[in-house]
């Protein structure tokens, strides 16, 4: 009988003996033995995933948030082992950008499905991620979003956390795509996507595709009055226009270099403070299970 280990963050679970009780029954009707690993934290996801892997897993899901599914996308990564994802967390980009539904019994559904789907991963520094890194402000949102209001709140404590983060004097960022000729940039943040999402759902980068073998990097450098409302406009648009206060790139490898030291983030959790970020593309580097393509319902981004 093959073997589905579940990794489960227990901090973005309220209900673990619902999750336990329905995920033993879905897997028992269609033939798996199931093995439940509980972490506490999102980073935690890496050792278990690597456990259950070297134990035989056959298929592993991430019960938890982007950071959940990051962990656990780096460990299986370059492996035939599958991911799957039963969406837990705040923003959930990932789960969003393909389509997974949020419901229980839905995600357990896709993930003991048939349809899978190989997409990208990208490397920024030692940390492998699935939808996005940033450098400047997105990360200093992250970093001053308390956890038991993102519990609480959702993708709104993102939002609360960045409206007291807006005003504030721009950065001097050098910026390389692809190893050519450095980009000076003053802007607030610079942010590598893998798929284009913000929390809430918004569309910061549309191109942005996950298996498409591409990054896309997005330069955010509002000024004035009306320079983020320029950018908000942009987004809930999904505008393609580009301009001094939003510009958007893709490359395989990005080198971001700063003039003085400045949070880091990777799928919604802080990786160190630096006056760098570089990120390289890893392409097709996870196997996820994925929606029915036929049946594909609302998504943000294919």
């Amino acid at each position: 009988m093959p073997t589905v280990a579940f990794i489960v963050n227990r901090n973005r679970v309220r209900h673990f003996p619902r999750l336990n009780r329905r995920s033993a029954a879905a897997a028992a009707a269609r033939g798996w033995e199931i093995d439940f690993l509980e972490t506490r934290s999102a980073d935690a996801g890496d050792g278990a995933t690597r456990q259950a892997a070297a134990a035989g897993a056959q298929l592993v899901f991430a019960v938890g948030g982007d950071g959940t599914v990051r962990a656990c996308a780096e460990a299986l990564a370059g492996t035939q082992v599958p991911l799957a994802i039963v969406p837990r967390g705040t923003a959930n980009l990932v789960a969003n950008a393909l389509g997974i539904p949020s419901s229980l019994g839905a995600a357990l559904a896709v993930g003991f499905g048939q349809h899978q789907r190989r997409i990208d991963l990208a490397v920024a520094g030692s940390t492998t991620f699935a939808a996005m890194a940033g450098i400047g402000l997105d990360a200093a949102v992250v970093g001053g979003t308390a956890t038991g209001l993102k519990g609480a709140a959702g993708w709104l404590g993102y939002a609360a956390s960045g409206v007291r983060r807006l005003a504030g004097a721009p950065i001097h960022f050098e910026i390389r795509l692809d190893g050519g000729d450095p980009m000076e940039r003053h802007a607030r943040c610079v942010v590598v996507g893998n798929v284009g999402l913000l929390p809430g759902g918004f569309v910061l980068l549309p191109d942005a595709r996950p298996d498409d073998g591409l990054l896309d990097v997005g330069i955010l450098a509002p000024t004035g009055s009306f320079g983020w409302p320029r950018v908000a406009w942009r987004v809930l648009t999904r505008s393609r226009h580009d301009d001094a206060v939003l510009e958007r790139y893709q490359a395989r490898r990005v080198e971001i270099a700063a003039d003085t030291r400045l949070p880091r983030e990777a799928d919604g959790e802080l990786i160190g403070a630096s006056d760098s970020l570089t990120v390289a593309l890893a392409s097709s580097g996870l196997l996820v299970r994925v929606p029915d393509p036929r049946r594909r319902g609302r998504r943000a981004s294919p």
